[in-house]
């Protein structure tokens, strides 16, 4: 809740306690009316009572109401409105307040304590370490990242994974196809698998590689060979990975590799296999061993282990998400492409199954994006004739306009990601006209010296100037509810409509006057204040605010 917000709960619990003898804990709530005419902030407490005191909720409101004009100094007006509703209006004074709070907070400002004291392990981009990041990812990280910065900014303590499937066929292919290019560095004949990695950078690693060991692996033992390739070329792939993410303002803290599930001969899978099987979850049938998943919700029963010995991919997998609660995190939250839909009954499952709370584990779906210009699909670079990278569209567009068209939109649903439009430095480009709005703050802000600081704003009554301080007040508020809710889009909803009062703000409203030296030195105050806000949002979606352009 923002400060008003709480103010008003508090006041609000203390006035039905007054009135009616009633404890409201638990089913009071404050919130922002839908039609601003209505007020500021509103409660339904009345209605929520009507059934308890045999009333009617107007009737119930109107004393409630009687008692806060009185005793919430706060407010310029409490109001009843039909069929039940207490609204307020906060005073010109209690607003203006926030602009010191603001400046004295500086970077901290929207910080909040709604998350305090709850763990979470949030595991996203997880891309197979085989080639370059890609537009699809880029999505993914960018709102991954989002997440992130949110609720680190609302007090939870969050790590950041990356889970590496560095286990599977995959990596094989890799090798093997290393192995081609470096036969080919030498003109030698090795043949590339039909269904190995054919792009560039795996021939550039080849070839690097080749450079550095010389001829050596020509005549080496081939598992040897096979091996040395499969490392060599997952660590590089992801070394330029973290790079790429680097570059695109992502920050991973922990790198959990599919390996590690599969050291001291499955240890990790075998403990969690017999656990399973010591809670009759699993049985065997055509030499295969099953998981019992059809009694968790699941369509149909899934295999754990196959007929051969070998794992399917669900099993490390379930073994990966024991091993992050073990570590301590009851929370856990995954960020998948949407074809794992199915997916993810299976993995709750699992964990219910395992004895795990029903809300341990989340998982948001992200939705394709395509990538178009002037309204055509691009699906290639034209430099390299293969998939976009993140790193390409960083060059490209710059990745503040990659991070700001990603997070603005919902991932639960399909996007077109404009590409001329992001290219674009006018208004019509969100992430252009947002960032112009804090560099035309800065630059009032420069030409400000000789004007003495404000002590009191008494004179800023302009109605934009209050909706901007209303705004401004609100900020903590959407930062809590945007990470409680995983929707780094809120937060970009809430910086349009900001800056498009600011912006109006600033074409109505002269904010340097040397013959008005007081309200001059006031509406620099608000300037500041509202630069802080501006800067603090954009950084929660991973977009810098730039002082001039």
């Amino acid at each position: 809740m923002s400060d008003f917000e709480h103010l008003i709960y508090d006041a609000v619990k203390e006035a039905v306690q007054t009135v009616y003898g009633i404890d409201a804990e638990g089913m009071l709530v404050v919130e922002t009316p839908r039609d601003p005419k209505m007020g500021d902030y509103s409660t339904s407490i009345a209605m929520r009572l009507a059934k308890q005191l045999r009333k009617r909720p107007t009737e119930i409101a109107e004393p409630i109401a009687e008692h806060l004009r009185t005793h919430f100094s706060q407010a310029k007006s409490v109001e009843v409105a039909n069929p039940g509703f207490i609204n307020f209006r906060i005073s010109e004074s209690s607003l203006t307040e926030m602009i010191g709070k603001i400046i004295e907070a500086g970077d901290a400002y929207g910080t909040n304590d709604s998350g305090k004291g709850k763990k979470v392990l949030v595991e996203w981009v997880s891309a197979n370490p085989t080639g370059e990041l890609h537009c699809g990812h880029a999505r993914n990280a960018a709102w991954g990242d989002g997440i992130c910065r949110l609720m680190e900014a609302s007090g939870y303590d969050v790590l950041r994974e990356y889970y590496v499937n560095d286990a599977g066929n995959q990596i094989v292919m890799l090798g093997e196809s290393l192995i081609s290019r470096y036969f080919e560095y030498f003109g030698k004949e090795y043949p590339l698998p039909e269904d190995g990695y054919h792009a560039e950078d795996v021939k550039k690693i080849a070839f690097e590689i080749a450079e550095k060991d010389g001829d050596k692996w020509l005549e080496a033992d081939p598992k040897e060979r096979l091996a040395y390739f499969m490392q060599e070329g997952k660590s590089r792939e992801l070394k330029k990975i973290d790079e790429d993410l680097k570059l695109y303002g992502v920050r991973i803290d922990s790198w959990i590799h599919e390996t590690l599930f599969y050291e001291n001969d499955r240890e990790r899978i075998n403990t969690v296999l017999k656990r399973m099987d010591d809670l009759g979850l699993t049985y065997e049938k055509d030499g295969a061993l099953w998981f019992k998943s059809t009694e968790y919700g699941d369509d149909k029963d899934r295999v754990l282990k196959k007929s051969d010995g070998t794992l399917s991919y669900m099993t490390p997998d379930i073994a990966n998400h024991v091993y992050k609660v073990e570590r301590g995190y009851p929370k856990l939250i995954d960020l998948w492409g949407a074809d794992h839909h199915s997916y993810v009954t299976r993995m709750k499952a699992a964990l219910r199954a395992l004895g795990y709370p029903e809300d341990t584990l989340t998982v948001d779906l992200i939705q394709m994006v395509r990538m178009v210009e002037d309204g055509k699909e691009v699906k290639m670079s034209k430099r390299t004739g293969n998939a976009i990278t993140i790193r390409e569209l960083c060059e490209d567009v710059g990745v503040d306009a990659a991070r700001w068209f990603f997070v603005s939109k919902d991932v639960a649903t399909h996007m077109d990601f404009d590409m001329k439009l992001a290219r674009t430095k006018t208004n019509e480009n969100p992430v252009y006209y947002c960032q112009y709005a804090y560099s035309r703050m800065h630059s009032i802000l420069e030409k400000a010296e000789g004007f003495e600081t404000a002590e009191d704003f008494d004179q800023l009554n302009d109605e934009k100037e209050l909706l901007i301080l209303k705004m401004l007040s609100d900020f903590p508020n959407h930062v809590g509810e945007a990470a409680l809710m995983r929707k780094p889009n809120k937060i970009a909803d809430y910086i349009l409509s900001l800056v498009k009062v600011y912006h109006s703000y600033y074409n109505s409203c002269r904010v340097i006057n040397a013959e008005d030296p007081k309200l001059t030195s006031q509406r620099l105050a608000l300037v500041k204040a509202t630069s802080i806000t501006l800067k603090n949002a954009l950084n929660l979606i991973g977009v810098s605010a730039p002082e001039s352009m």
